[in-house]
């Protein structure tokens, strides 16, 4: 209770400081908002605030963990779900290192079974190999090699929003989250009354659901069975993987033939007759027109383009017009990092381990009882393991948040 309150009390000192910069959402009247208490662990929901002034003053005084507004506009923000008069939302998308498989989840993340107690690294099994439990306490942590994996998928993303769907910069908005990931949100007219149907098509071409490269087949002579023959149309998922093969080819060195599955005399003929591939395969669609070159190398290499193609976004987000969604400028109860917009052309540039710490003054004693070395606000601590240490504001509430730390009392 007496770390729960120290971080209690930094949450209190932001607010206070800081709540004029908290950047309020469109059409404020017209949201829902939710904020989950930090003692009582309650989500408060269907929240209605009229004005800036009466927000701010609510959030001061009740210092919540976390902060939301739904992505949806109604006509009574505060009435229960089906009485609410939904007018439309915005689009949005959640891409979180939690949907994306990295290795270093093994050094950092653990986990403990609460039937047993029986514990281990990385994400939490199906069920505890010991006793066949299904709960556990799962611990995560931010590291930097997670949250890359999150920025290269939004990357990806940003990409086939922009040259598949239309969308500019300027109608695309880019968050970190505060915690492992990154949000992006299109807030305009055309988009806004799209249903949770409509959404899902949008979901299934970013994750490449429902592609089929088993465009035609064709029975054998004897009539006794088939084989399948590659084709691509000119348009849509298949028109741009089109393209992505195409340069795929153009660059192609052995190496990157290998990691795609491909061997032997195709990867000799492509190599050895890459601008007749690139013309006749390609270009004209005679998929096999170069000797060696076979259907089969053409669906492994659709297959390999298709999966470094596809992000990695929360699908369930997306799709749900009522969802709600992490207010920009607030903090993150996980980590007591903001979740802070940056312009879509710094995406490269941006490092959350700066830009959205939150308390830049103060130092604490905390025990720590487990942590991998962490970079933050520019300086980098740990690793550290069952050891008393004084750390920066900051580092304190991180570590705090993620149960990682207590106040040294």
């Amino acid at each position: 209770m007496f770390s729960q309150d120290f971080v209690y009390t930094k949450f209190s000192e932001f607010y206070k400081r800081a709540s004029a910069e908290i950047t309020l959402p469109a059409s404020l009247s017209q949201r829902e908002l939710a904020f989950l208490l930090f003692k009582e662990r309650v989500m408060i929901r269907h929240r209605g605030f009229a004005g800036t002034n009466s927000f701010k003053l609510f959030l001061t005084e009740t210092v919540p963990s976390d902060v939301y507004h739904s992505c949806a506009y109604y006509e009574n923000p505060e009435a229960e779900m089906d009485k609410k008069g939904w007018l439309g939302a915005d689009l949005v998308f959640d891409i979180d290192a939690d949907h994306i498989p990295t290795d270093c989840d093994k050094i950092h993340d653990k986990w403990t079974c609460g039937k047993c107690a029986f514990s281990g690294r990385g994400a939490a099994p199906e069920t505890c190999p010991a006793c066949g439990g299904l709960k556990f306490d799962a611990k995560s942590w931010p590291c930097e090699r997670c949250v890359d994996s999150a920025r290269d998928e939004t990357v990806k993303l940003l990409e086939m929003l922009e040259k598949d769907f239309g969308l500019s910069n300027r109608e695309l908005h880019v968050f970190f989250s505060g915690h492992r990931g990154y949000h992006v949100h299109v807030e305009i007219e055309a988009i806004r009354t799209l249903d949770s149907m409509a959404r899902k098509e949008m979901v299934d071409y970013i994750t490449g659901s429902g592609v089929n490269l088993s465009i035609r087949q064709k029975k054998y002579s004897d009539g006794k069975g088939k084989s399948r023959t590659f084709g691509l149309h000119e348009f849509g998922r298949y028109g741009r993987l089109k393209q992505d093969m195409h340069s795929f080819i153009e660059k192609a060195t052995k190496d990157d033939l290998l990691k795609a599955g491909i061997k032997g005399a195709s990867l000799t003929s492509i190599l050895q007759y890459k601008q007749q591939v690139l013309d006749r395969c390609i270009r004209r669609s005679l998929w096999d027109s170069v000797i060696g070159v076979k259907d089969e190398t053409w669906f492994k290499i659709a297959a390999y383009l298709t999966k470094l193609q596809v992000a990695a976004i929360d699908t369930v987000v997306t799709t749900d017009i009522h969802r709600l969604i992490r207010m920009n400028g607030t903090l993150h109860g996980k980590t007591g990092l903001k979740k802070i917009e940056f312009p879509v052309a710094s995406l490269a540039d941006f490092d959350p381990f700066k830009e959205a710490v939150a308390f830049k003054e103060g130092a604490v004693k905390v025990c720590v009882s487990d942590v991998p070395e962490f970079r933050l606000g520019g300086s980098v601590f740990g690793p550290y393991r069952q050891q008393v240490v004084e750390l920066p504001t900051a580092a304190a509430v991180l570590l705090i948040c993620k149960g990682r730390a207590e106040v040294a009392k």
